[in-house]
């Protein structure tokens, strides 16, 4: 793909934050998941929220609350976004031995909040990580993705 269809790069090719200033106010959606994989016992320590450090999935929560609200601090071509609500799910999966972890973003305003979506979901999962590191260093973060967007110029999309 050249760089002039990437938006972050100006027409000599050097990054730019892109202006959202001419763009209507719509509201937002982003829905973006990950998972997790890990011993059985692990996943036995979260589901009992017995692991060492407390309450696995409460904290995981409340960190990927908090990078979805500083994901403009922390990707440097991000717009701050005032994010009107964020939500997080997690799905355990004894099958898989695996947490999948979903989460949603939303705001009115000039650009979207799929990266919010995508970092509250990465932290979630490197909290959980970092949580249970010390009975299971294995662990594999994977899939990290978005799965929809909507509101925009460019409408709605859906992951196939």
């Amino acid at each position: 793909m050249p760089h002039n269809d990437l938006t972050h790069f100006d027409a000599a090719g050097q990054a730019h934050m892109v202006d959202v200033g001419a763009k209507a106010e719509t509201r937002r959606v982003a829905v973006a998941t990950g998972r997790i994989r890990m011993r059985p016992e692990t996943l036995a320590l979260i589901r009992a929220g017995s692991a060492k450090k407390g309450d696995v999935l409460g904290i995981a929560r409340i960190a990927a609350i908090q990078a979805a609200k500083r994901t403009g601090e922390l990707i440097p071509l991000c717009h701050p976004v005032p994010l009107t609500r964020v939500a997080v799910d997690f799905m355990l999966d004894e099958e898989q031995s695996a947490v999948t972890c979903q989460t949603v973003a939303e705001t009115v305003g000039r650009t979207g909040v799929e990266m919010e979506a995508l970092a509250a979901a990465s932290v979630a999962l490197l909290t959980i990580y970092d949580m249970c590191k010390a009975v299971d260093r294995g662990m594999t973060i994977e899939e990290v993705r978005l799965l929809e967007k909507s509101g925009g110029k460019s409408g709605h999309w859906r992951a196939a």
